[in-house]
Formats: structure tokens, C-alpha cells, sequence
């Protein structure tokens, strides 16, 4: 019993226990420390990836636009008689993703007219897609390297705002087009925009998701200085304010 009392008012093992604890501790902080920086790691990848998709949206409406100016009947494409140059094979056939994972164009095209036919916004009006341009970015412009990941699809219709009942015919020259971007780690971004037909060889965007203000603040600082046709005979800025009247 004597020995037994000394061993417990001895300080002898103390010295282990406070080592464990301080060693268990340091772990503790240590795996705290990595699953931070995993987490950041992470986080750092999915914002890259985001912004690197909605570029590449972005990037296949403007190849689509440039399309877009070559085809005389746009009716065509609503009928699905005309198509983009850029097309990585039919939209029936199991695409492999360049950042991973697989997709079929056709469900997907499948998909996006049922949501549109579920929104019901526009009634007879409601667009039909039509699948346009397909494929992998760094296709998009041959003879040169482009170092993206992402696999893009545009699919067009007609513009919702026409009061005809007849989504496969354009009646104003303006269509829509839904662009959507697929990168690793399931990144996926759409941007839709409008695109009406004007009197020279240009086409007018009008942008109705996705899109920063800077586009929005060049459109508004695009103002016309001439009638088309006209002669430009005399020209004055206004020191003060910077406007530009036309003569």
C-alpha cells in the first residue's frame, strides 16, 4: 500500500503525458492547416475553372455571330437545314469531354426544350432549339493553340418576342442563342443572347444573362454620328461636355 502511494505522489511519467498531449495538439493543427489549404486549393480551381468557362461561352457566341453573317435565310437554321462550320461530329454520338466525364448532345438538346417547354412563358411562342455549332475549344480556331479545356454547344431559336405562333420562321430578323461551356470538376456555364439583323453587314447584340457591364457601357458609348447614306458635312464636340453634334 506504502508503494503504491509513493508511485502516485510521484511526478515520475508526467513528463510523457504532457509530451503526448503536445504532440497530439501539434497533429490537430497540422491536418488543420492542410484541409485549409486543400480547401483553398479547391476553391482557387473551381473560381478559375468558372471564369474560364464563361469565357469560352462568351467565345463561341462571337464564332456563332460570325456564322451567323453567312447564312441569307435564317429561317434555315430554324429548320435545321443550315448549320455552323464548327461541328465535332453529330450530335448523336458520345462526346468525351476534354476536362473529363462524357455528354450526348442530343439529350441535352432534349433537355433544354423541355425546360423551355416547362417555363410555357411564351406559349406558341416558345422557342425551339436547334443545335448549331458543337466541340471542343481549342477547335474552335484552326492554326491555333488554344490551351482550354472546355467543350462548347450553341443552339439557336427563334426570338421569343415575335407574336407569329410560329417558332420556325423569323419574322424580324432577330434570334436567340444559348451557349453553354462544360469544363473539369462538372463547371458548366451558359450565356444567352439576342441577336438581331441590321442594315449593313453587322449584327446587333443584345445581351439577356450572363454578362458584365463593360459590354453595356460600350453599346452606350456607341452613339450614331451620320445618317447612313448621308454625307457627314459638319462635325463640332462640345469642350464642356463631350457631346458630339452632327451637322
Amino acid at each position: 500500500m506504502t508503494a503504491c502511494r509513493a508511485r502516485l505522489a510521484g511526478e515520475r511519467g508526467t513528463a510523457l503525458v504532457i509530451a503526448l498531449m503536445a504532440v497530439l495538439l501539434l497533429t490537430a493543427l497540422g491536418a488543420a492547416v492542410i484541409m485549409v489549404t486543400n480547401t483553398e486549393t479547391k476553391i482557387s480551381a473551381n473560381y478559375k475553372n468558372s471564369q474560364e468557362a464563361l469565357y469560352a461561352a462568351d467565345a463561341a457566341v462571337e464564332r456563332v455571330v460570325q456564322d451567323l453573317l453567312m447564312v441569307p435565310r435564317w429561317n434555315d437554321i430554324l429548320t435545321g437545314v443550315s448549320q455552323s462550320a464548327f461541328v465535332d461530329g453529330t450530335m448523336t454520338e458520345v462526346k468525351s469531354l476534354p476536362g473529363g466525364g462524357q455528354i450526348r448532345l442530343d439529350t441535352a438538346t432534349a433537355q433544354l426544350q423541355a425546360e423551355s417547354d416547362a417555363s410555357a412563358q411564351w406559349g406558341a411562342n416558345n422557342p425551339q432549339w436547334r443545335l448549331f455549332a458543337w466541340g471542343p475549344i481549342s477547335d474552335m480556331a484552326p492554326g491555333t493553340t488554344i490551351d482550354s479545356p472546355m467543350y462548347v454547344a450553341v443552339w439557336i431559336a427563334d426570338d421569343p418576342a415575335e407574336a407569329d405562333g410560329n417558332p420556325a420562321a423569323d419574322t424580324n430578323g432577330t434570334l436567340t442563342l444559348h451557349a453553354e461551356a462544360l469544363g473539369p470538376d462538372g463547371t458548366r456555364k451558359v450565356i444567352e443572347v439576342t441577336v438581331a439583323r441590321t442594315s449593313s453587314t453587322e449584327i446587333e447584340r443584345g445581351q439577356i444573362a450572363q454578362r458584365g457591364q463593360e459590354e453595356l457601357n460600350q453599346r452606350a458609348r456607341k452613339a450614331a454620328v451620320q445618317t447612313p447614306g448621308k454625307s457627314l458635312t459638319n462635325m463640332q464636340m462640345n469642350v464642356g461636355t463631350g457631346n458630339l453634334a452632327v451637322q
